[in-house]
């Protein structure tokens, strides 16, 4: 990658990290849904991952329509995030499932909130740049993730309480 010498080029580069980083955090989830011990956490892991492929279908799209290569840029942002998240849920996890499940949420949010920025900054690229069709989708992956945090910071507290007992 070379320096980017336009918005448009910051864009692309930005939908690009954001494709890299959703192929990142989507093997990851896909890893702790089978960690899980909760029933409901191993579902909204699994449907995570439905959710992040079809974002990531959506940057694979905008980018080609962009004109752009049609390839992930690597981003080394969620690759730290990445390993430390497989550190604290699989490496060095709790031996309890639901004090493991609790720690999992934590790890999960940390990458989704990630997500969060890369996908807002990309839906405002795209409005500056009067891409109005490219910013309503990113921002309805935005949307999307959000509603995935709250479950996920819902049941983060009920399982705590059930951890702390």
């Amino acid at each position: 990658m070379s320096a980017p010498r336009s918005l448009q080029d910051v864009y692309l580069d930005e939908l690009k990290d954001n494709w890299s980083a959703n192929d990142q955090m989507a093997r990851t989830v896909q890893q702790f849904s089978q960690k899980a011990s909760d029933a409901k956490l191993k579902q909204m892991l699994e449907k995570s991952v439905e959710g992040i492929n079809k974002h990531t279908g959506i940057l694979k799209s905008l980018i080609e329509q962009a004109g752009g290569k049609a390839e992930p840029e690597h981003c080394k942002g969620m690759e730290g995030l990445v390993t430390e998240a497989r550190k604290h849920a699989s490496e060095e996890a709790p031996q309890d499932g639901q004090l493991r499940d609790v720690v999992i949420i934590a790890q999960y949010q940390r990458m989704a909130h990630y997500g969060l920025a890369g996908f807002g900054s990309a839906a405002a690229y795209a409005k500056a740049l009067g891409k109005s069709e490219d910013e309503q989708k990113l921002k309805q992956a935005v949307s999307e993730i959000y509603k995935g945090d709250e479950f996920a910071s819902q049941l983060a507290e009920s399982l705590q309480q059930v951890a702390t007992k």
